[in-house]
C-alpha cells in the first residue's frame, strides 16, 4: 500500500486538530465534570448585575447602601416623579390660554397617572399582607416591574406577584418583570 501526500497531509491535520482541542481544554481551565446538579425546569431570577451607568460610577453613596435602604429610595423617587407629573397636568389646566384639546390631554394624562398609583398602591398592599414588606411596584405604559429584597424570594413569588398585580391592572402576564435586590 501507497502512502501518497494525501494521507500524510490529511494525519498531520488530524493531530493539529486534536493538539488545538487538547491545548484549548488544558488552557480553559473548567472541569469536566460539572460539581452542581440542575433540575430541569427550575426557574432562574432575575439578578439585578446590570454594568454601571455614568450617574451610578458618580454616586458611591448609592453602593454603599442596603437593599432596605434602595427600595425605600426608589419608592420616594417614584413617589416624587409621579407628582411632578400631576402638577404639570394641573399647571396647564389652570392657564386660561391653553387650548381645550391641551386641557383635555391634560385631564387625560393626569386620570391615567392617578390610576397608576392606586393601583401600584393597592398591589403593594396585596403583596405586604402576603408578605412581601419591601415589594415596590413600577407601571408604564409597556408592563409592570415589581421590585423586592432576595430574602423574601420564594419558589412561589413570581406566581403570587403576577396574579395579585393581573387582579388589580390589565397588564398581561408576560409584561410583569420581577426583580430581586
Amino acid at each position: 500500500m501507497k502512502i501518497k501526500k494525501q494521507h500524510v497531509l490529511a494525519a498531520a491535520l488530524v493531530l493539529a486538530l486534536g493538539a488545538a482541542v487538547y491545548l484549548n481544554w488544558q488552557f480553559s481551565g473548567t472541569p469536566l465534570i460539572s460539581s452542581t446538579s440542575k433540575e430541569l425546569g427550575a426557574a432562574t431570577y432575575v439578578n439585578n448585575d446590570a454594568s454601571a451607568t455614568a450617574d451610578e460610577v458618580d454616586s458611591d453613596s448609592v453602593s454603599e447602601m442596603t437593599p432596605q435602604a434602595k427600595l425605600a429610595q426608589a419608592k420616594t423617587e417614584r413617589t416624587q416623579a409621579q407628582d411632578k407629573a400631576l402638577e404639570a397636568a394641573e399647571n396647564v389646566l389652570s392657564l386660561s390660554d391653553s387650548s381645550e384639546d391641551a386641557k383635555a390631554e391634560a385631564v387625560k394624562a393626569a386620570n391615567v397617572i392617578e390610576q397608576r398609583i392606586l393601583a401600584q398602591s393597592n398591589i403593594e398592599g396585596i403583596l405586604t399582607a402576603k408578605g412581601y414588606l419591601s415589594a415596590v411596584c413600577y407601571i408604564s405604559d409597556s408592563g409592570c416591574t415589581v421590585t423586592l429584597l432576595s430574602s423574601e424570594m420564594t419558589d412561589d413569588a413570581p406566581m403570587i406577584i403576577k396574579e395579585a398585580i393581573m387582579s388589580q391592572s390589565e397588564i398581561e402576564f408576560n409584561n410583569i418583570v420581577i426583580i430581586d435586590v
